[in-house]
């Protein structure tokens, strides 16, 4: 038999049968390279050889519910940018902390030479002991702060624990419950406690200079975001490469989503949520007790937000 099956009772004929078998092989392993680049999603590709997890450079130190996950995902549109995917509560949780910081390296995505890595953990900004340790572990780390209009960011404080108590079926417990004592604001609330912003700014001020961390405006963040995130690559000394183009305003959900070569995506659907109805003389006791510490943080920033 002359197939390519058949037995050979040659060398001649073993050589033909050994390239024809060759040229086949060659032509099936073309044919599932083709297939697979096909149906291989776009940024899926593996990263370089010279690509390795390291410790980062840029930190999204919070606040929390003040915008940490929209300016991280913003960021990471930069082809100059890598980012952890998630909160890794390095320095602010004792567990995590002494494992040491080659386990902190091996939370961290793989990055180019060149590239900047950077990790959220909104946490960070109100733990007392975290800014002298990541000044000890990366004393030139680069800080991100993302604050909002204090009282907005209390009420989505509220509504996340209120949504995650919902899923966990646990008895859920009214703003106005956790909020007020005896008609006045109860301060030992630690949502309320988050919204003081200059107490903690001051903690990280007499750590790091003032040139390392840079204020992000959340408000503005959610109404336009291009200008925030302009101001974030000039801090980062990153070439301007976020435009227009990356942004589109979803009717549906209410805010900016992102578009990065040709692909939509949206943040998770916990993102947005709306705010509980609160009465208003709460509202302004809340306005009111947030005055002062506002001016107070306005002063050590040393910029203003148009809050109420």
């Amino acid at each position: 038999m002359d197939s390519v099956g058949s037995v050979c009772f040659s060398s001649e004929a073993c050589e033909c049968v050994f390239a024809v078998r060759l040229k086949m092989a060659a032509a099936v392993f073309a044919l599932l390279c083709v297939l697979l680049s096909l149906v291989a999603p776009q940024g899926s590709a593996p990263p370089p050889a010279d690509a390795t997890p390291r410790l980062p450079d840029v930190i999204i130190i919070g606040v929390r519910k003040g915008g940490t996950r929209a300016l991280i995902e913003m960021l990471s549109l930069h082809s100059e940018v890598v980012a952890a995917q998630n909160e890794v509560h390095f320095f602010d949780w004792d567990s995590h902390f002494q494992r040491g910081a080659d386990w902190y390296v091996s939370q961290m995505p793989r990055a180019r030479p060149g590239q900047l890595t950077v990790e959220k953990t909104p946490a960070y900004f109100t733990s007392s002991r975290v800014p002298e340790r990541i000044l000890r572990t990366l004393p030139d780390a680069r800080l991100l702060l993302i604050v909002r209009e204090p009282t907005e960011r209390l009420l989505s404080d509220y509504t996340q624990l209120f949504h995650n108590r919902l899923e966990k079926r646990k008895r859920q417990e009214s703003l106005e419950s956790l909020l007020m004592r005896d008609g006045e604001l109860n301060l030992d609330y630690k949502a309320l406690n988050r919204s003081l912003y200059h107490v903690h700014l001051q903690r990280w001020l007499a750590a790091f200079p003032r040139t390392r961390l840079h204020l992000v405006d959340g408000d503005a963040l959610i109404r336009e975001p291009l200008p925030e995130m302009r101001k974030v690559e000039e801090f980062l000394r990153l070439q301007p490469q976020i435009n227009a183009e990356n942004f589109y305003f979803n009717q549906t959900k209410g805010f900016y989503c992102l578009r990065e070569r040709r692909r939509e995506r949206c943040l998770h659907r916990s993102k947005g949520r709306k705010h509980p109805r609160v009465e208003p003389q709460i509202l302004r006791k809340l306005y009111e007790y947030f005055h002062e510490p506002n001016l107070k943080f306005f002063q050590l920033a040393g910029r203003t937000f148009d809050w109420k």
